[in-house]
């Protein structure tokens, strides 16, 4: 069982008048408005904390040199062939091994583009 315990909430009459509204308009009271409201701000900052320990642990472990699970997964060349219309599109390229360009068109692109100087407005008439 839930235990409840009660706070005297101070709001600005806007933001009291708004939850009012929605409240009214969601057909709960405002209390209930105000504790969903609060639980569901908890529950997106957990969440938000729990993804970032998930990205922390997952750069350490790529610090290591260790194998993400992602690519592992995305790698594996067993199992069975893809059901109909679960099919990869035509001309996918892969995540886990990333296309290599042709040396010709490697060598093409080595230099970047020159880009002519701006010229200097004037402020003849």
């Amino acid at each position: 069982m839930t235990t409840l315990t009660t706070y005297p909430l101070r709001l600005p009459k806007s933001i009291k008048a708004a939850a009012e509204k929605l409240s009214k308009a969601d057909g709960t009271s405002l209390n209930q408005f105000v504790a969903t409201a609060v639980a569901e701000k908890i529950a997106v900052m957990e969440t938000a904390a729990f993804f970032e320990a998930r990205a922390g642990r997952a750069r350490a472990r790529a610090t290591r040199g260790e194998p993400s699970a992602l690519m592992a997964i995305l790698s594996r060349t067993d199992g069975e062939p893809p059901r109909e219309g679960d099919e990869l599109p035509e001309g996918h390229q892969s995540l886990a091994a990333p296309a290599v360009k042709p040396a010709a068109a490697r060598r093409r692109r080595s230099t970047p583009p020159t880009i002519p100087p701006a010229t200097a407005p004037t402020n003849k008439p």
